[in-house]
């Protein structure tokens, strides 16, 4: 099997969690977003996606 090489992901934070339900600041926080216009990468899986979903009224994302 050939090793799929792996996706990332850019992804920035542009809505401070304040003010939001507190899952949704733990899940930036998860993400390893700490301020805003601050840019992380992450790869691209499900559970990525999944976290995107849950907090895309805050974040931006580019592939």
């Amino acid at each position: 099997m050939a090793e799929q090489a792996t996706k990332k992901l850019k992804i920035t934070l542009v809505r401070s969690p304040i003010g939001f339900n507190r899952t949704q600041a733990a899940t930036v926080q998860g993400m390893g977003l700490r301020k805003i216009r601050h840019t992380v990468e992450l790869p691209d899986t499900p559970e990525t996606r999944g976290m995107i979903h849950k907090v895309r009224h805050l974040v931006e994302v580019v592939e």
